[in-house]
C-alpha cells in the first residue's frame, strides 16, 4: 500500500509537470496550426532564467517574473520570425522553430556554460510534506502539484469565462469573422504564443529546481511533450492534461519494480533459461524499458487512434 500511494503521487506529480510543458504546446497548435519543436527551449530557458534572477531577489519573485520574461521573448519571436516564414507554409515554420531550439541552446551554453548551475530548493520547500509509515513525500513534489493544478484553473478560467478567452477562440475557429468584428487577430496570435511559451517557462522554474538544470535539458524532456501532445489529441487541452497523468503514472510505476516478462511466466509454471529463444529479451525488467514506454504508446496511438485520446485533428 505505501508503494502504491507513494508510486502514484510521485507519478501523478510529475505527470502533472508534463501538462504545464505540454500544454503551452497544446494551445499554440490548437490556435496556429504551429508544431513549435523550440518549446522545450523555452522550458530550458525558464528554468535559467529563474536561476539568475532567484540569485538577485529569490524563488518566489522569479516564479512570476521568468514565465513573463520567456513570454515576452516566445511573442518577439512570433512576432519577428514565424510570422514572416508563415507565408512560406508549415514546413518552413517546423524548420524555424528546429533552428531556434538550437540557437537557444547555443546561446545557453554561451552564457551559462557547459555544467549544470547550482539552482537549489529553496529552504521553504525542503523537507518532506507528509510521511507515510517509512516513506517520506517532498513537499517540493506538493507545491509543483499545486502550481500545475492553479494553472490549469487559470487557463480554464481564462479561455472560458473572460472577453480575452472568447476572442482567442473566436479567432481560433473563425478567424475572418473575429477580424472583421475589429479584433486583430494576428496580435491575438502573438499573445497565445507568448503565453504558450510563458507557460513553459513556468515549467522550467520548478523543474529546473526539482530536477536539474543543465543545457541539455530541453533535448531530454522535449520528445516527451510531443508524445504527451499527440498521445492527447493535437489541439486538446484536456486530451493533454489526461495523457500527461497518463505517461507520468505509468513511468514512474515502471521504473519502480523489477518485473520481467520470464518472471511473469514464471508464475504461471512456464521456465525461461539461457536455452530458450531471445533469452536477453526475455530477462528484461520492466524498469530497464521504462523510458522506451511513452514511445510504444505514441507508436499504438498513431496506429490505432492518429487522432488521440480528445483530438479533433490527426495531422
Amino acid at each position: 500500500m505505501e508503494f502504491f500511494v507513494i508510486s502514484l503521487l510521485n507519478g501523478v506529480s510529475y505527470g502533472l509537470l508534463l501538462f504545464m510543458l505540454s500544454s503551452g504546446l497544446t494551445l499554440i497548435f490548437s490556435m496556429m496550426g504551429v508544431l513549435n519543436f523550440a518549446h522545450a527551449a523555452f522550458y530550458m530557458v525558464g528554468a535559467y532564467v529563474a536561476y539568475a534572477l532567484g540569485l538577485k531577489i529569490g524563488f518566489f519573485p522569479a516564479l512570476f517574473l521568468a514565465p513573463l520574461v520567456v513570454g515576452v521573448l516566445g511573442a518577439l519571436v512570433e512576432r519577428y520570425g514565424l510570422r514572416t516564414v508563415h507565408r512560406y507554409g508549415h514546413v518552413a515554420e517546423l524548420l524555424f522553430t528546429f533552428g531556434l531550439a538550437y540557437l537557444i541552446e547555443e546561446l545557453v551554453k554561451v552564457v551559462w556554460g557547459l555544467a549544470a548551475v547550482p539552482y537549489r530548493v529553496p529552504e521553504i520547500l525542503e523537507g518532506p510534506l507528509f510521511t507515510l509509515y517509512s516513506t517520506s513525500f517532498p513537499k517540493l513534489r506538493g507545491f509543483m502539484m499545486l502550481v500545475a493544478l492553479l494553472m490549469l484553473l487559470s487557463v480554464f478560467l481564462m479561455l472560458t469565462r473572460t472577453r480575452i478567452g472568447l476572442v482567442i477562440q473566436a479567432a481560433l475557429t473563425h478567424p475572418e469573422t473575429a477580424q472583421a468584428l475589429g479584433h486583430n487577430v494576428p496580435r491575438v496570435f502573438m499573445l497565445v504564443f507568448g503565453g504558450g511559451t510563458a507557460l513553459a517557462g513556468l515549467a522550467g522554474v520548478i523543474g529546473g529546481v526539482a530536477f536539474i538544470t543543465e543545457p541539455s535539458m530541453a533535448a531530454s524532456l522535449g520528445p516527451i511533450v510531443f508524445v504527451v501532445a499527440v498521445v492527447g489529441g493535437m489541439g486538446s487541452l484536456v486530451g493533454a492534461f489526461l495523457a500527461s497523468l497518463l505517461i507520468g503514472i505509468v513511468q514512474t510505476f515502471a521504473i519502480a519494480v523489477d518485473w520481467s516478462l520470464g518472471g511473469m511466466l514464471a508464475v504461471i509454471g512456464i521456465v525461461v533459461n539461457e536455452q530458450t529463444p531471445l533469452y536477453s529479451l526475455w530477462k528484461l525488467q520492466l524498469s530497464q524499458v521504462a523510458p522506451v514506454l511513452p514511445y510504444l504508446l505514441l507508436v499504438l496511438m498513431l496506429i490505432f487512434r492518429p487522432k488521440g485520446l480528445l483530438g479533433t485533428r490527426a495531422d
